[in-house]
């Protein structure tokens, strides 16, 4: 039926804006999985999104995500894991190892998140960028930017994102309070020089200081041997380094972790190696294993607490003599 004269075009002009709303309230001004009820808009990485108040179904898509809601009490419905392989971090205890897998932090599986009907996604610009359109269509995402090197930060916007800001804050504050307290107490940290090394399936590693665990050193004041400032590097998180130059990875103290078993082989035969055993630190018994998932992936305030844990049952013996 046509419509003509005034009454025709007010009454199409309605139907228009009608359909507008109704496409509005499809995409949600962006999420399109809006929650019941009160909602905070959030900034971050890709913009603004509406969040619950009080999200209760949330996905995360990153393991310092993991780390956070840890840390802040609350359970994930879902997460990404690094590979298909790879299974819940351990330090997190038993009641998160049955959390729902959505995919790798590479590639999430959007229709395993869809199924759990979250009303949170958190995730990270850097790694699933191109995942945004398509995440924020089944409920409200927000992205911090990079990872490892803005822990703090992301901590702090993941906190917020899910209505614990001040609590947030207060588990962050407490944990640089403690750095600083240990630094304190081993007398002059900074004359401690801290390795950090790491066997990768396909490297071996010595991280630097922008690297979560060099963050952690950073903050209780430890040293870092000259080579592993990484002054002339732009990218100071961490450098390959090859066997035969093992020498680099000396220190007063050599932390040592390993990501998977093909390079924990890898670990184990390298440290049997004769280069190895003529390092100062390894010949005075000063090289010390320690846990991949807290010291490399964990990036959060737990995981930092548990690197604290190390450095004070380590570093105390070596800092009284």
């Amino acid at each position: 039926m046509k419509l003509h004269g005034r009454g025709g075009r007010l009454a199409q002009g309605i139907a228009v804006l009608a359909t507008a709303a109704l496409a509005l309230t499809a995409c949600g001004g962006g999420d399109s999985g809006q929650a019941d009820g009160p909602t905070r808009v959030v900034e971050h990485a890709m913009g603004e999104s509406k969040v619950p108040e009080a999200p209760k179904r949330i996905v995360v898509l990153d393991s310092d995500k993991l780390d956070t809601l840890y840390s802040l009490g609350l359970t994930p419905v879902g997460t990404a894991l690094p590979d298909q392989a790879a299974g819940m971090p351990k330090y997190l205890g038993d009641g998160y190892a049955k959390i729902k897998s959505v995919g790798t932090l590479q590639e999430p599986d959007t229709e395993a998140i869809a199924a759990l009907e979250p009303d949170l996604i958190l995730g990270s610009r850097f790694r699933q960028e191109k995942f945004y359109g398509e995440l924020s269509k089944i409920a409200p995402t927000v992205f911090t930017d990079k990872v490892g090197v803005t822990w703090k930060q992301n901590f702090l916007l993941d906190a917020e994102a899910v209505g614990k800001k001040a609590e947030g804050e207060q588990k962050l504050q407490a944990y640089q309070d403690r750095a600083k307290r240990l630094g304190e107490k081993l007398g002059d940290p900074s004359g401690l020089k801290v390795s950090l090394v790491r066997f990768m399936p396909d490297e071996l590693r010595v991280y630097g200081p922008e690297s979560f665990a060099g963050i952690v050193l950073g903050d209780t004041g430890l040293g870092r041997p000259e080579r592993q400032r990484l002054a002339d590097k732009a990218d100071k998180r961490f450098a390959a380094l090859s066997p035969e130059r093992v020498d680099q990875a000396d220190g007063d103290m050599i932390f040592v972790a390993a990501y998977g078993e093909k390079a924990a082989q890898e670990q184990a035969e390298v440290t049997a190696g004769p280069l190895w055993q003529k390092l100062g630190a390894v010949k005075a018994g000063h090289a010390q294993v320690v846990d991949d998932e807290t010291w490399m992936t964990g990036i959060g305030v737990t995981a930092a607490g548990r690197i604290l844990d190390d450095l004070q049952k380590y570093l105390t013996p070596l800092a009284a003599k």
